[in-house]
Parts: C-alpha cells; structure tokens; sequence
C-alpha cells in the first residue's frame, strides 16, 4: 500500500489501495497528446460541466435528509433477483445478442459469440472503505466466477460505482481483456492487471478484440477516485460493434449532443444500455433524468424508436435524492410516450433485444407510494382538476 505525504513535514499516513494511482511515465504524455485534455485536465464536450453540486448546500441538505424522503429512497421490501444460473448463461442467445443486467450499471452482454462485461461491480458498497459509503440494496444475482469466461471487461470511468478493485481483482486473474477510458489503466496496474491486457483508449478510437470492435466514444461526466482530484483519467461511452449486432453503453453521462453524432457514426443500434438514475437538479450536466435518456436513445437511434432501452444505473445503490422507484416509472412514461420498446429485468434475468421483452414493472411490490410530476396534467374519468400526475405506484389517490 502506497503513502502520500500530508502537509505536515515528517508525517504521512497509509493512501488506501481502492484510491488507485494517478498516470505518470508514457501514460501521462499520451494523456498530454489527448485532444480532448486542456489546462491540464481532461474537458468535457461543448465544454465545462458543473460536477459539483449547484444550489445552496442547506437546501440539498433539506432535500436529502428529509424523513420522508429517505423512507422513499429505498424499497419497502426485498428486491426481486432473478435467479440465474451458469447453466442458464451456457446455452447461446437464439438471436445473437442476449443482456444480463446484474444491477446498477453492471451488464453481460453476449454478442455475436462473445461475451462483453460492463462496469462490473461485485462489492458490498460503492466506497474505497468497506465499512463505509452506499451499500448495494439487494444482493448480486449470481457469483462473479458463475458468469463464466468473459472476453473482454469494458469500464466507462473511475468512480466507484463503475470501477470496483475487489472485482478488477478478482477478474486479473482470469484471460479477459480490458477495455478502459485513457489513463484509467494505472488503476488496473496497480491491482494486478497486466498491461498487456490493457486496451486503453481515447475518445474516437478503436481496438479489436475477437470478432469485435470496441469504439470509446465522448460521454459528459467527471472523474476521481483520492482525495485529491487530478481529472487525469478519462470518462466515455462504448460501442461495441459484432459482425451482426452493435450495443451501446452510455457509462455516467448528461445529456448532450453528442448522442446525435455518435449514433449517426456508429448506429443504429439493437440495444443500448442507458444511465438515467442518481439524477437531480443539483447536478444536471453529469446524470440524465429518465425522460433525457429516452431522448439519448431515440438520438443514437437516428431519431426514430428502434432497437431496445435497458435502463441503468439505477435500483441498486441510494445515490440521489429522488425515489428509489422513480427511474423506472418516469422511464416507463416516457418511452410510452415516445413509443420506445424498453427492457425492465429483474436484476440477474437475461432477456434478448430481438425476442420478448421483460416489462412487468417488478419494483412497484417494493415500492412506497410516489409522484409522479412529470406527468403533463390529463383528466381521468372526465373529471376536471384530476390529473394522473396525483396518482401513486398502485394507481390510488
């Protein structure tokens, strides 16, 4: 375990391995050489993003720390695990492409004969101490070793909730391949990882692994994982493209024009994997609300409904101060109202983008009562100053 030096001369104390290391040597000066690194820190596309909470710190406090709304943040019950199996996982997807979403933003895709997986995250919390930060709200659907080989792991940034050390730890030791946003690879060097299972790359660039091509593309977000913030390592999308299927893996991001370019480059796509949990009006340039990632996927798409929605990034971890099942009600509104076919598993069940999609809204058995304001004002029933937005998970008043 490495040491850094406070400001007390004579003095330092143990740096915590889950902090990783910052890029130096060759990493560094290809990080210098980044088009997309300015003034000494990666930038965002269209420019700076506020990646610290906006408003007055007492009205987030108000917000955050209200009773109520900290009964809302979390389910009323046991999250329903789908319980899958490494058999279930052995045999082929019939059409090609079939997604296991194990929570958060954690996703196995298997695609064209390869199995490809996202931002996995295993551990107990999202913190660099066990003892401390987000625990996970219902238990990882199956063991990492019961998902079998996996060819190539994908990471979209370095906070903890995408990037996991117990997990990069424990998949070292198998054959997979890595696939990281610039400058994230110091991280997986210091646990282990060898560098040449390393493809690290830029926004724009590509690299090749089997039967597949695995593009990073520009995401609007933020980086970090010490005390101190360098924003030397970078954050991204992926796409990743088989010879008859292509997905798409937002990783954190807000909102921006960029979707339109990346799906015009790269799209359409069979299905596209799309952060839209842990928003608030707090920070609205790094997290997207359900109604913008449904309006992510319809810009990747050309425009048009097409290919299938799994929403992420939501459901396993209390990250934000909206209501635990509200990602996935807004979401269910919203793609109604685009008439965009959305994917709503259970954590751990596979489901293929081509074939039937699980849409029963699962969370609603565990769910507190919640509003729905971003409904538009409709009547119900005829009945004048009614309007669905009153309504509740189970349809009362």
């Amino acid at each position: 375990m490495a040491a850094f030096r406070s400001p007390s001369p004579g003095f330092s104390v143990p740096r915590p391995a889950a902090f990783g290391v910052d890029p130096d040597g060759e990493r560094m000066a290809r990080i210098r050489r980044s088009p997309n690194f300015r003034d000494g820190v990666f930038q965002n596309p269209g420019g700076t993003a506020r990646i610290r909470p906006s408003g007055s710190a007492a009205g987030f406090a108000k917000i955050y720390f209200d009773k109520e709304a900290r009964r809302r943040r979390a389910p009323q019950g046991s999250i329903p695990v789908h319980a899958t199996t490494l058999a279930d996982l052995a045999r082929p997807p019939a059409t090609g492409l079939r997604l296991t979403w194990m929570g958060h933003s954690s996703v196995l895709a298997e695609i064209d004969g390869q199995r490809v997986l996202f931002d996995p995250v295993w551990g107990e919390r999202c913190s660099p101490f066990p003892f401390a930060g987000p625990r996970r709200l219902h238990p990882v659907p199956l063991p990492l070793a019961a998902l079998g080989p996996v060819d190539v792991v994908v990471i979209s940034h370095d906070h903890y909730d995408h990037l996991d050390m117990p997990t990069i730890k424990a998949l070292a030791g198998t054959d997979t391949v890595f696939a990281v946003p610039l400058g994230v690879g110091a991280h997986l060097e210091h646990w282990g990882v060898p560098a040449g299972r390393l493809r690290e790359l830029d926004w724009h660039e590509s690299t090749r692994v089997g039967g597949l091509t695995l593009t990073a593309t520009p995401a609007r977000h933020f980086c970090g994982r010490g005390l101190r913030n360098t924003q030397h390592t970078l954050w991204a999308s992926w796409v990743v493209a088989g010879e008859e299927h292509r997905v798409f893996h937002s990783g954190d991001t807000g909102y921006f024009d960029g979707f339109r370019e990346i799906g015009a480059a790269h799209g359409p796509f069979d299905a596209t994997m799309i952060q839209l949990g842990a928003y608030a009006e707090f920070w609205p340039d790094i997290h997207m609300t359900p109604e913008e990632g449904v309006r992510a996927h319809l810009d990747l798409q050309g425009g048009a409904p097409h290919g299938a929605l799994l929403p992420i990034h939501w459901g396993t971890f209390n990250l934000a101060p909206h209501a635990w099942a509200e990602p996935g009600e807004w979401t269910k509104d919203a793609a109604a109202e685009a008439g965009q076919a959305v994917a709503f598993p259970q954590p751990g069940e596979p489901f293929e983008p081509a074939g039937e999609l699980p849409a029963e809204a699962w969370w609603r058995a565990v769910s507190s009562p919640i509003a729905h304001p971003w409904r538009r004002p409709r009547l119900v029933e005829g009945v004048a100053g009614t309007s669905k937005g009153d309504l509740d998970l189970a349809g009362g008043r």
